[in-house]
């Protein structure tokens, strides 16, 4: 459990019952993003951020939170154990062997306390347990901030992972499991 020195948090998969509440909170996170298309522009994204929950109707796709020691939502990410559930555009969703995790949203908060570092680990640790190969994920530049959090942990730019969502660059990361 990673945070501040007075405040610890946990990961856990999302009770039906908070996924709306993650729903506002990952439209809150992006809408906010300097250079990230707003509502107007991507309906149809936001509208999946708005429905997260309903992203776990798929099979391997969990809805993972972390939680305050005070009891508070303060992010969230959706993990992808198969590929091809994942969704998005370019090729990762034909990729083999592999895992993924997209939308992952630390409310502001809640920033530069750990949180994002800790939903990724988790990640990192469920793809592992599924002895999958690789995981694999997407980020823009209006993102930098996870981009070099990314970098860090130890996932490798793949240009070959790369998209166009509508005018937006979406650029490819995989890290070896």
């Amino acid at each position: 459990m990673e945070g501040n020195s007075s405040i610890h948090y946990i990961v856990r998969n999302a009770k039906p019952e908070e996924h709306a509440a993650i729903g506002m909170l990952m439209v809150e996170v992006y809408f906010q993003l300097e250079g990230f298309p707003k509502e107007s522009e991507q309906p149809g994204y936001y509208n999946m951020l708005r429905n997260v929950g309903e992203l776990t109707a798929k099979p391997e796709t969990e809805l993972l939170v972390a939680i305050s020691s005070d009891d508070k939502l303060v992010g969230a990410v959706v993990f992808f154990g198969d590929m091809k559930h994942y969704g998005s555009g370019g090729t990762a969703t034909k990729e083999e062997n592999a895992c993924g995790f997209r939308l992952l949203a630390v409310d502001p908060i809640a920033r530069g306390q750990g949180v994002g570092k800790l939903l990724t680990q988790e990640c990192i640790a469920r793809g592992k347990q599924k002895s999958r190969r690789q995981m694999i994920i997407h980020t823009t530049m209006a993102m930098r901030t996870a981009w070099r959090m990314y970098e860090q942990i130890g996932f490798k730019r793949s240009e070959d992972l790369d998209f166009m969502q509508g005018d937006l660059p979406v650029f490819g990361f995989r890290m070896m499991l």
